[in-house]
């Protein structure tokens, strides 16, 4: 039995491309919702946990500047952050799926896709998307590791680590 990933928001004009990856994704996702206008991107993302977006670049008719796709990956980057946008963009594209790449999405697939490769990449945005650990939890880390280091000494920790002991004090709070 293979792993099954969360719920997949897939974003396009185009009713085929929309059931062409419903079915395509439907062995890899638990839930698969799809929009075929980005209008109700943030609504949806509200009422539903979405793991991951598939978002494409144009949806004018006649408009393939990509600039609508560019538009919307910063409006679910700024109203979530944490949530990884994949961009689905034609073959003459990609010098604008790099850009979307510099906006913060995470990887990008050229329409027409290969199925297996696009289930790959998916997985591996979701996958990487779990192994990224905080700079908190490094710093955390980082402080635990120079107090067993100094046996428990705070002051020399503190000296360790390049900061005073009432620094050191205030982060070990957060603790």
């Amino acid at each position: 039995m293979n792993k099954q990933y969360g719920t997949i928001l897939i974003v396009d004009d185009n009713p085929s491309i929309l059931t062409a990856l419903r079915y395509c994704l439907s062995e890899t996702f638990e839930q698969i919702l799809t929009l075929g206008r980005p209008d109700d991107i943030l609504r949806i993302m509200a009422q539903e946990i979405v793991d991951l977006v598939l978002l494409d670049m144009n949806f004018t008719l006649g408009v393939n500047s990509g600039q609508e796709g560019l538009l919307w990956l910063r409006t679910i980057r700024k109203h979530h952050p944490q949530i990884p946008v994949v961009l689905l963009t034609a073959y003459a594209d990609v010098s604008l799926a790099v850009k979307g790449l510099k906006n913060g999405a995470s990887d990008f697939i050229v329409k027409p896709w290969d199925n297996d490769e696009l289930v790959h990449k998916l997985k591996d945005v979701l996958d990487m998307q779990s192994e990224i650990v905080t700079l908190d939890e490094i710093e955390i880390e980082h402080i635990r590791h120079a107090i067993d280091r100094c046996h428990g000494n705070l002051s020399k920790a503190a000296e360790l680590l390049g900061i005073t002991r009432q620094t050191l004090y205030n982060k070990m709070k957060r603790l």
